[in-house]
């Protein structure tokens, strides 16, 4: 689902995904070049994903929704998935290949211009895994210290070079070396938070010496939110967008904002 706004429930989790358009672009009159998607396919089995479409180029918005919609085919296929964790990271790097071969076809003659990123949470009772494209990110919620809880932010990609803020984009050519992939097992994951960099002020800190972190109140309050039991789901859904288009958070980064989050059940 590529829509604005949708939730569902699996078994044990709670899904939800938005995605609002960035202070530069309502500006503009342009439309959100962001996409997202995610299903789930059993208890405990899930897919999330979000793409980011380069907004250079001129149909960065259809490759964004191409790339989300070909996550869900190739990353949830009917053959099934891994069983062995061991074998995670190499069929997430084998189903991107497949993936990218199907964007290249369906985008020609110019794939360059449908570039995006795409980042990509799998989760199952085993394992969790991740694959990321560009600047997307992800952060768990996993584990407590002192009744608190602990997030973690996965490995992102390194940049194009110490100097850039240069993305690299699924149709990069060199793409293959710049992913970032990687299996968690922790069954202590009550939460999952995915986002396109729109939201990296605000979701991410940096402490010094190269280092990232998931800024705590942010993370928790997203997170959160999902499991208050005073509001409805449409207040919740209109709170968060009232968020994401505040000017606090448009003053961070004027880029369209997408996030995707999963929550399990108590």
């Amino acid at each position: 689902m590529s829509a604005a706004n949708m939730s569902t429930r699996t078994t044990h989790w709670r899904l939800h995904g938005t995605s609002v358009t960035g202070h530069r672009h309502r500006r503009d009159n342009a439309a959100c070049q962001d996409a997202f998607q995610y299903r789930g396919t059993g208890p405990d089995t899930f897919l999330l994903a979000v793409a980011d479409g380069a907004g250079s180029r001129p149909h960065s918005r259809e490759g964004a929704q191409t790339a989300v919609e070909l996550a869900d085919l190739h990353f949830l296929p009917s053959s099934g998935l891994p069983d062995d964790p061991r074998d995670v990271e190499e069929f997430l790097r084998s189903r991107f290949t497949v993936l990218r071969a199907e964007f290249l076809r369906r985008t020609r003659p110019r794939p360059e211009d449908f570039a995006t990123t795409l980042t990509v949470v799998i989760h199952t009772p085993r394992w969790l895994g991740y694959l990321s494209v560009g600047d997307g990110f992800a952060v768990l919620r996993a584990g407590t210290r002192e009744g608190e809880p602990l997030f973690h932010l996965l490995p992102q990609p390194a940049p194009v070079s110490e100097y850039s803020n240069e993305a690299f984009f699924v149709t990069s050519d060199d793409v293959s070396r710049r992913l970032e992939t990687a299996c968690v097992l922790d069954e202590e994951v009550t939460g999952i938070l995915l986002s396109t960099d729109g939201l990296t002020q605000a979701a991410v800190e940096f402490p010094g010496n190269h280092r990232k972190r998931a800024k705590h109140d942010f993370v928790s309050r997203v997170l959160g939110a999902m499991e208050r039991t005073d509001i409805g789901a449409e207040q919740e859904e209109a709170e968060l967008t009232r968020l994401l288009e505040s000017r606090r958070l448009a003053a961070d980064n004027a880029d369209d904002k997408t996030l995707v989050r999963a929550v399990r059940g108590r």
